[in-house]
């Protein structure tokens, strides 16, 4: 009747321990079978069995990210990659390593057990490694949703000692493995808030109280309806201006001539936020951001993702002065926040703009990039360095870009003063040059790629024609292209202070 540790035969010291905790382990149990548990008989078995397979926290994901912010999305996936990864090492080790029989269920009353008992190794609890997993996770990335899950997660672990198919430590050791699992996640792919910038260099910015002075702009084919809902909620003072994709330029220049206008905002993607920074920079108004399309890339790595971030910072005038990329070519001349590049990324972005209208965001980039490095194409070539090089890409980040663990490249600093330029080299196998160069760690060399940080740079003997991706926007180039760092330019709302 008594439960055992298949291991080998201890020291008689550590066996003598060995006991006593085991010992200690079954007294609890007892004990908990023995307590009165209130409220406890009609939830917790059915949470217990709702939990299976991990049927409950799928649906948990599920409902967190219906939510619909950025935040709320990352907390879903980071949830489930703990979970998953925590289930995967119960599965392979944990239940491997230690053969510990189930609890004997005489003490248990009856109306508690489960209809279909567990037949697998009682060590360490599976149930408990999934609830924590998942509940630390999502706290991880959003702590309110975190703290919501709390109960939850704690009450799925006690359920399991409740119905007696776990003595305490089973419990105890389940979700201690399923919070570190949660916590290797994280070191693999941090959160958003380990990764975003510094709030420097501050910037004066006018402390808007309920918006009055801030006229923003939204661009309506970005999907901004919600977010213009939100901002006028937070800021009712503001003037926000609905408008169509072919009047966005016209109605930036409006607002910041606006005799009203303090600031200048903008609502939509990366392209719509360059058009606005371009503007404000003319006019020299500091720069309301909130996110409103597809990538974001611009906001989220200044640290504003929703109504939220950016609200407080505006009443409060709290801002950073960030760095502006520019280029010149002949009598044309233009601004990037994010990026700028040649070769096949312009090509990627055309096929990608002409299918996400019917099948979404992240569904065209795949398969524009499928058709893009399948295509029979020539690489590009331009004179730089002091000579006439082939090209299948050339990147320029404003900022350097860095992979922390797995997590795409994102920037740390945005006024770092520098152009992070990536070249990756012509040859016959463009796409297997382009997975080494994606791959390979900013700041390396080989003979497929290059990256150096520069503060200018300048290209020769551009091709007719050539398109240049600016923001996720493509225009075309000739002859000499001209590329420069703007050092602090711009000043953005932001809040300075962690969340």
């Amino acid at each position: 009747m008594s439960p055992d540790v298949d291991l080998t035969v201890p020291k008689p010291g550590r066996r003598a321990l060995r006991d006593r905790l085991l010992a200690l382990d079954r007294r609890l149990f007892e004990r908990a079978a023995e307590w009165h548990w209130p409220g406890a008989g009609r939830v917790l078995p059915r949470l217990s069995r709702s939990a299976n397979h991990g049927v409950l926290w799928f649906a948990a994901a599920a409902g967190i990210a219906a939510s619909r912010t950025p935040r709320a999305r990352r907390a879903a996936v980071r949830g489930i990659a703990s979970l998953s990864l925590a289930s995967l090492a119960i599965n392979t080790l944990g239940k491997r390593s230690v053969h510990r029989r189930r609890p004997a269920l005489d003490p248990v009353p009856a109306v508690r057990l489960l209809k279909r008992q567990p037949i697998t190794t009682s060590f360490p609890s599976g149930h408990a490694a999934s609830a924590a997993a998942f509940a630390a996770g999502v706290g991880l990335e959003s702590p309110a949703w975190g703290a919501a899950l709390a109960p939850v997660a704690f009450s799925v672990a006690m359920s399991r000692l409740y119905t007696g198919v776990h003595f305490p430590s089973d419990v105890v050791a389940g979700a201690a493995l399923g919070a570190g699992a949660a916590f290797a996640v994280r070191a693999l792919v941090p959160t958003r808030a380990q990764i975003a910038p510094p709030a420097r260099p501050r910037a004066h910015a006018p402390a808007l109280a309920d918006g009055d002075g801030l006229v923003v702009v939204a661009n309506r084919a970005s999907g901004t309806a919600d977010r213009v809902r939100a901002l006028r909620d937070a800021l009712p003072g503001a003037e926000i201006v609905e408008c169509e994709p072919v009047d966005v330029r016209t109605e930036l220049e409006k607002a910041a001539t606006r005799a009203r206008a303090r600031a200048l905002g903008v609502c939509g993607g990366d392209g719509t936020v360059n058009a606005a920074a371009a503007t404000a920079l003319r006019h020299g108004l500091p720069l309301a951001v909130l996110p409103g399309g597809t990538l974001n890339h611009f906001a989220y790595d200044l640290g504003v993702e929703d109504v939220r971030d950016l609200a407080p910072a505006v009443r409060g005038g709290e801002a950073v002065r960030v760095d502006v990329g520019r280029f010149v070519c002949a009598d044309r001349e233009g601004v990037f926040l994010n990026t700028l590049s040649l070769g096949v990324y312009p090509e990627l972005v055309r096929e990608r703009e002409r299918w996400s209208h019917r099948i979404g965001g992240w569904p065209a980039g795949m398969l524009g990039a499928l058709r893009v490095l399948r295509a029979d194409r020539h690489p590009l070539e331009v004179e730089l360095g002091g000579g006439v090089r082939p090209l299948w890409m050339l990147f320029v980040g404003c900022g350097m870009y860095r992979r922390m663990g797995l997590a795409p490249g994102r920037r740390v600093d945005l006024a770092d003063g520098l152009l992070d330029v990536r070249v990756v080299h012509g040859g016959r196998r463009p796409a297997l040059r382009l997975l080494a160069a994606a791959a390979a760690g900013p700041l390396t060399s080989s003979s497929s790629h290059r990256a150096v940080r520069v503060r200018r740079l300048r290209l020769a003997g551009v091709a007719p024609g050539t398109p240049l991706a600016v923001d996720g926007e493509v225009l075309e180039v000739a002859g000499v292209v001209t590329v420069e760092k703007l050092p602090a330019a711009l000043t953005v709302y932001r809040p300075l202070s962690p969340e």
